[in-house]
């Protein structure tokens, strides 16, 4: 079509003329409402910003002859880390004459990858960097499936806080508490006749 047809075409119909091949042969064009097409272009792309999950390497560093509790602790953070679905990078540090001990550093992150297996993987085998060892572990989750699980999580603690405010709201008011309708009944026949006897008003 003649690009004269096509305007005239566009004009018609409130719409516009837009290249969307210009490489082809010939250009193609097509009629739209190019406002309307950027406005849900610029949606379309922040909706996929949002719902982008960036990846995150957390870094934990350990010495050759690190002492067992500090080493657990140490296990402990890696262990929380993958199951939040991020990667960890350990860094074995040498000094001085442990530089010529670099299997402590290998048997160190073997250790450390066998401890933390159920919940990660070696992504990138321990090498050494100048004075450090380093080893990439990677989670078996993704992260956007540890963010689920963990909003899921989060929501029913807050309704199980709820429904427990609920019950202790109930036992602190008197006016929430069921009331024993055939006891209030017989306290009432048994002040009545004292009510109504002639001879215990005339006593009062």
């Amino acid at each position: 079509m003649r690009i004269e047809d096509a305007l005239r075409l566009a004009q018609e119909a409130d719409l516009d003329l837009v290249e969307v091949a210009a490489t082809a042969r010939p250009p193609v064009c097509k009629l739209m409402d190019y406002g309307k097409f950027k406005y849900e272009s610029a949606q379309k792309a922040r909706e996929a910003r949002r719902n982008q999950i960036n990846t995150i390497i957390k870094e934990m560093k350990l010495r050759p002859k690190i002492d067992p509790h500090d080493y657990e602790t140490k296990k402990g953070h890696v262990e929380r880390f993958l199951k939040a679905g991020d990667k960890v990078k350990i860094t074995i540090m040498f000094r001085g004459r442990e530089q010529s001990r670099p299997e402590l550093g290998f048997r160190l992150l073997q250790r450390l990858a066998g401890d933390v297996a159920e919940l990660g993987f070696v992504e990138s085998a321990p090498k050494q960097d100048g004075r450090n060892m380093i080893m990439v572990l990677g989670p078996h989750r993704k992260k956007a499936e540890a963010r689920a699980e963990r909003d899921a999580r989060r929501r029913a603690d807050t309704e199980h806080d709820s429904e427990h405010d609920s019950e202790h709201d109930a036992e602190l008011d008197p006016a929430l508490e069921p009331v024993d309708d055939g006891a209030a009944t017989a306290a009432e026949e048994q002040v009545a006749p004292a009510a109504s006897d002639p001879a215990a008003s005339a006593a009062r």
